[in-house]
C-alpha cells in the first residue's frame, strides 16, 4: 500500500498529533473513540461541534437542550480547542467528529492541524441503525453528502486522497486494520486498542444516553457484520442516494 500523506498534523504543538476522525452517525465512531482512549496516551472529545451544530441549525435532536446547555456552543472556541494543546498531558488528540455538523460558516482551518481521517459505512447500514433512535432521516442526517465534500476539500490542500477506513474491514479484522491506521498515522499501535471497560467513557457526551447503549455494553469491537439489511422503500430510497458517496471513499480505504 503507498504511504499517503496526514497533512500538517505534527509541528502545531511539539511530540503531539491531533486525530479528526469524520464519519456520519450510526458508524462505529464511538467504538474508534473508545478504541483510541484505551491507549492510554490519548485523550478524546465526543462530537465537538454537536451542541454549536444544534444551535445554529434550530433542528429537533433528542436532548437537544440539554445538549445544547451542556456542551460548548460556540463554533470558533470549538474550533480553537481541536487545534490547541492536548488535553491532559497526553501525546495524541482524538476527536469523534460528525460530518453533518461541519455546516457552512464554521471555521474549518483547524482541520490543516490535524490528520483527517475518513471512517466509512455502508448507508444500508447506517440507516437500519439510525432508524432506530430517529424516525424519518433524510440525506442530509446520515452525512455522507457532507463527507464526501469534507473528503474532497482536505484532498484538494493535501494534494492526495486523505486517509479512509471503513467499518466493515475493522469488524471484520480490528486488529489488522487498527495497525494500518496506527502506522498511516505515524504512531504506534498497542494491544490495548483493542478491548476497553463495559459502561461507557468519561468523555461522553450528555447524548450517550439516548444513542450509545449498544456500545455501553460491548468490551471490544462486535463480530462481523451479516448480510445487507431488509428496508422499507422510503429508506431503500434514502440509501440509493447515499451509495455514490460511500462508493467513491470505499475506493481509497486503507
Amino acid at each position: 500500500m503507498e504511504k499517503r500523506s496526514t497533512g500538517g498534523v505534527q509541528g502545531a504543538h511539539a511530540g503531539t498529533t491531533h486525530v479528526a476522525m469524520w464519519s456520519g452517525p450510526r458508524n462505529l465512531s464511538t467504538a474508534m473513540m473508545y478504541a483510541f482512549a484505551a491507549r492510554g496516551d490519548c485523550a478524546v472529545w465526543d462530537e465537538p461541534f454537536y451542541a454549536a451544530y444544534l444551535r445554529e441549525t434550530g433542528l429537533d435532536h433528542p436532548m437537544r437542550e440539554a445538549i445544547i446547555a451542556t456542551h460548548d456552543a460556540d463554533p470558533a472556541r470549538v474550533a480553537a480547542t481541536c487545534a490547541g494543546p492536548v488535553p491532559d498531558g497526553k501525546s495524541l488528540f482524538y476527536q469523534k467528529h460528525m460530518t453533518l455538523h461541519m455546516i457552512e460558516g464554521f471555521d474549518r482551518s483547524f482541520m490543516r492541524a490535524c490528520a483527517n481521517v475518513f471512517l466509512i459505512r455502508h448507508p444500508a447500514r447506517v440507516v437500519a441503525s439510525y432508524a432506530k433512535k430517529r424516525e424519518g432521516p433524510t440525506l442530509a442526517d446520515i452525512g455522507f453528502v457532507q463527507q464526501a465534500e469534507l473528503f474532497d476539500e482536505v484532498a484538494g490542500w493535501l494534494g492526495q486522497p486523505p486517509l479512509v477506513i471503513d467499518s466493515a474491514d475493522i469488524r471484520d479484522n480490528p486488529r489488522e486494520m487498527l495497525e494500518k491506521l496506527c502506522a498511516a498515522l505515524g504512531i504506534p499501535f498497542t494491544e490495548r486498542m483493542l478491548t476497553w471497560p463495559a459502561g461507557g467513557h468519561a468523555a461522553d457526551g450528555i447524548w450517550a444516553s439516548h444513542w450509545y447503549g449498544a456500545v455501553h455494553r460491548s468490551t471490544g469491537f462486535e463480530d462481523p457484520e451479516g448480510p445487507l439489511p431488509d428496508l422499507a422503500p422510503e429508506y431503500q430510497d434514502l440509501v440509493e442516494q447515499a451509495l455514490p458517496f460511500y462508493n467513491r471513499l470505499r475506493a481509497f480505504t486503507l
